[in-house]
């Protein structure tokens, strides 16, 4: 793999404020998209989209290393939309994505950004009938957006060709790999036509993530916003000291302060997430937990809840760590200490998006001290320990 290109574009250490001014109709965009764009009340592009756009709709390969919450999302749905505006009706672009929650979240995008275009989208994911989208596979889409697993189930139904596919993204590709897909993912680029642009976008750049770039890009163009592995700087992160058996208490402890007004809690088991959702409807606090033993209606249905503010609460496994695209979401808690750093960076993400500020809070029993450390030297700072005044935390060995 031939790096043609490398952008870093460091928002932590250049304010918004010092950068050139652009806006999207300097990009290049059609006015179709400048009309989507200024109805969903963007007026100037982020430093992914403002590298990223033009790259891509220059026809080039492109890698683009961003974390979540920076507009990596439009910065591929808006040149795809552009390219496709002009030519014939049939599936032309494939994006792949790792869940359900982000499949259906590029799916809201495309139809956001191209509602001036006339383009048809489909979403392809698990959890739900699979009838419906077989329909609109056969009657024949511009856009389809899909996890692997159920894309290849279309596949083997002969319900989708892609002889004509001109543009493949993998999205959150980091993630597909950690979730096992790289099979399903090489099942899929054989059933493409072999020279088409390719868009990889991922939160981190490690060996396999490289390997699966060598192997599907040519001659791309990095653009990389942020160090690698950095957590979000629009993030202020503490952690609390408790032994393990005083977590619930200090939780309701936290979620009676007034500012806690949208809280996702991360748990690191299913189980764990549904005895924590227990306590806290116990202790009067409206909660809901969405993981994987979750139906597909059950997890829109808590996505929903958490969204229009009716559930101040969402505990989750994993699964929500990419691909929960919500505004407002003040505070992240992690429950348990994430076994992997970059699991705390894209955890930490949900909060503090789109130049928002937030808070982290990261609960750490004696036996979960070596991961903190760890997760401290991977992004390059330590963090604060911080108490209650007036909670019982018990006996800790200091770190």
């Amino acid at each position: 793999m031939e790096l043609t290109q490398s952008t870093n574009t460091d928002s932590a250490a250049t304010p918004a404020a010092t950068q050139d001014s652009i806006t999207f109709a300097e990009l290049g965009l059609a006015l179709p998209l400048l009309e989507a764009v200024r109805d969903a009340g963007y007026t100037e592009p982020t430093p992914i989209q403002r590298e990223a756009i033009p790259l891509a709709l220059a026809g080039r390969d492109l890698i683009g290393l961003a974390h979540t919450g920076t507009g990596k999302t439009a910065a591929f749905t808006l040149p795809i939309i552009e390219r496709l505006l002009a030519g014939p009706r049939r599936t032309r672009a494939l994006i792949l994505a790792p869940t359900r929650e982000l499949a259906a979240q590029v799916d809201d995008s495309f139809r956001k950004y191209g509602n001036h275009s006339g383009l048809d989208v489909a979403a392809v994911f698990g959890g739900v009938p699979i009838e419906p989208q077989e329909r609109a596979l056969r009657a024949g889409v511009d856009v389809v957006v899909a996890t692997p697993g159920r894309l290849i189930d279309h596949i083997e139904r002969q319900n989708v060709v892609f002889d004509d596919l001109e543009v493949l993204v993998l999205d959150e590709a980091d993630r597909m790999l950690d979730m096992g897909f790289a099979p399903q993912i090489n099942r899929i680029v054989n059933e493409i036509p072999r020279y088409r642009q390719t868009l990889l976008f991922s939160a981190t750049m490690p060996p396999e993530v490289e390997a699966l770039a060598r192997k599907y890009l040519r001659k791309p163009v990095v653009v990389q916003v942020g160090r690698r592995s950095a957590a979000a700087s629009t993030v202020a992160h503490a952690v609390y000291p408790v032994p393990r058996d005083k977590k619930s208490a200090l939780l309701v402890e936290l979620l009676r302060r007034p500012e806690m007004d949208s809280v996702l809690i991360f748990s690191r088991t299913k189980h764990g997430a549904d005895r924590v959702v227990r306590h806290l409807e116990r202790a009067g606090i409206t909660a809901t937990a969405m993981h994987a033993d979750k139906s597909q209606a059950q997890r829109t249905q808590a996505l929903e809840g958490f969204r229009n503010g009716s559930v101040r609460v969402l505990v989750a496994t994993d699964i929500a760590q990419r691909g929960l695209d919500i505004t407002g979401i003040t505070h992240v808690i992690n429950y348990d200490v994430p076994q992997q750093p970059e699991d705390y960076v894209h955890r930490i993400g949900r909060t503090g998006r789109a130049a928002a500020t937030g808070d982290a809070y990261t609960f750490m029993s004696p036996d979960e001290i070596a991961m903190v450390r760890t997760i401290e030297r991977v992004i390059g700072q330590q963090i604060p320990r911080i108490s209650v005044p007036g909670f019982d935390f018990g006996t800790i060995a200091a770190d």
